[in-house]
């Protein structure tokens, strides 16, 4: 493995890392299917704390996955790329799925 290969690898997994929460999930599913969400729509769709949901939003700023703008008083934030609730949407999705001989952990394909 390259240097180059090790950073992409390195950023991904920092990028999953930040997405690992419960709550994180939650946040870019709804901003995904919403756009653009103050912090107390993000509460009140969350039924959520709003310190929480802004622990959490600093985490997602932080690792590039939200973008936050002023409005006055309020913090809009919205998603930094489509990319990110693809990954969420697919890991939801697959999170769902009924585990198979095929799927589990112990199957022969992951031996």
């Amino acid at each position: 493995m390259d240097v180059t290969e090790h950073k992409r690898f390195a950023a991904a997994g920092e990028l999953l890392r930040a997405l690992a929460a419960p709550m994180r999930v939650a946040i870019v599913t709804e901003l995904a299917g919403g756009g653009v969400r103050c912090v107390h729509q993000l509460v009140d769709a969350l039924d959520a704390p709003q310190p929480l949901v802004s622990q959490h939003l600093r985490v997602l700023r932080l690792a590039g996955v939200v973008h936050g703008s002023r409005r006055g008083r309020e913090t809009e934030y919205t998603l930094t790329d489509d990319h990110i609730a693809h990954i969420v949407a697919d890991a939801v999705t697959h999170a769902n799925e009924p585990i198979t001989a095929s799927t589990s952990p112990t199957s022969d394909a992951t031996r």
